[in-house]
């Protein structure tokens, strides 16, 4: 049985949880974790969330989860400017990480959790759940089937709204100290479906926007936004493709959109996150009569929705995909081949983003590697 710690218990802190609670019960073919010690930034609070969470120990310091023996595993789930320290610390102890994206603010801090993972010989994993979804799955067995052409261009859009109220509060994102803004904090989930759907980036151009140069401070008076909530993105992919890609943390009335569009040489594919159970199709191999984008609705054999739910048309949620990520980390610290994004390949993922920032920087076109 794997010992699970926990540190921090905000948004993603719960559904780390949630997806360690239900993984055992999703997929039988992995033994349920024990979910052994939380952390948070005092006593109380980790006392609260432990009970909430069903952890068996409490913590107010971090580096007691870290050296809990107990623990095999931690997920660390805190504000991003604390992930190197943090995983650096958990890997040197000899426990695997599941660390949430980004990896850190700086390249030079995310290449030293990366080198601490080789060195440690432990399972480094990032918390990208996107690449798990069974739409996101099927759309890479229909390009591998080469079902629209040969791909020629891809645009991949993340907007949500969280930020765009002029009158919200500032708020640790919009700290110089928390990275770029919208493009390490959103565009590494794209950046994400990329890899994983087309490999590499192989040169960009980048430009960024702040809509508001200043937030209101909760002791009162105001203060300049450091970080930036826009980031429009040109890109040529190692294979050949040409892409963009476009974040927004300020567009009202998007939720929790990824949109992505495929374009081939015989059809296209759409996807948009905010109606996650659906693909649409559009293949010149049709009638012209009948030509038009179709619907797909996931469903049990479009895998692994089946350990869900038994029949089409019910969904999965967000959670969902982060159970299925907990269950490719559980079957990969068996020793097995699983979907993951471990340090190495999420190195990759920094160094495209980092280039673009140099890109806006430099006002020019810029090499990713």
């Amino acid at each position: 049985m794997v010992g699970v710690g926990l540190i921090g218990t905000g948004f993603m802190g719960k559904c780390h949880a949630i997806a360690w609670s239900a993984v055992g019960a999703v997929f039988p073919d992995v033994a349920k974790p024990k979910l052994v010690h939380l952390g948070e930034v005092n006593e109380e609070l980790a006392k609260r969330k432990a009970s909430e969470f069903g952890f068996a120990k409490a913590s107010g310091d971090w580096r007691a989860v870290v050296n809990d023996p107990e623990v095999d595993i931690v997920s660390l789930t805190t504000p991003n400017q604390f992930h190197p320290e943090m995983a650096i610390a958990i890997l040197e102890a000899g426990k695997h990480l599941w660390c949430e994206k980004p990896m850190a603010p700086s390249f030079a801090e995310a290449e030293a959790m990366a080198a601490a993972a080789k060195k440690s010989g432990k399972v480094a994993a990032l918390g990208y759940n996107y690449i798990q979804s069974p739409a996101i799955r099927h759309i890479g067995a229909l390009l591998d089937e080469k079902i629209i052409g040969e791909v020629n261009h891809l645009r991949i859009e993340m907007d949500e709204d969280f930020m765009a109220d002029p009158e919200a509060l500032f708020f640790w994102k919009h700290e110089a100290a928390s990275g770029y803004g919208a493009l390490d904090d959103f565009a590494v989930h794209p950046l994400s479906l990329v890899s994983t759907l087309f490999g590499r980036v192989a040169k960009v151009i980048c430009d960024m926007a702040k809509p508001y140069a200043d937030r209101k401070l909760a002791s009162g008076g105001r203060r300049a936004v450091e970080t930036y909530d826009i980031a429009s993105v040109l890109m040529h992919l190692e294979n050949g493709i040409a892409g963009t890609l476009l974040v927004n943390r300020s567009a009202w009335g998007r939720k929790g959109r990824i949109a992505i569009q495929i374009f081939g040489s015989k059809g296209s594919i759409l996807f948009d996150q905010e109606r996650m159970n659906e693909i649409q199709l559009y293949v010149t191999a049709d009638r012209p009569t009948e030509q038009g984008y179709r619907t797909i609705l996931v469903a049990p054999h479009h895998k692994p929705y089946d350990a869900f739910l038994p029949a089409p048309g019910h969904g999965l949620g967000f959670n969902d995909l982060k159970i299925i990520e907990c269950h490719e980390l559980l079957t990969r610290l068996a020793g097995k081949p699983a979907r993951t994004i471990e340090f190495a390949e999420g190195l990759e993922i920094e160094r495209t983003v980092h280039a673009m920032a140099r890109s806006f920087e430099e006002k020019r076109w810029v090499d990713v590697r």
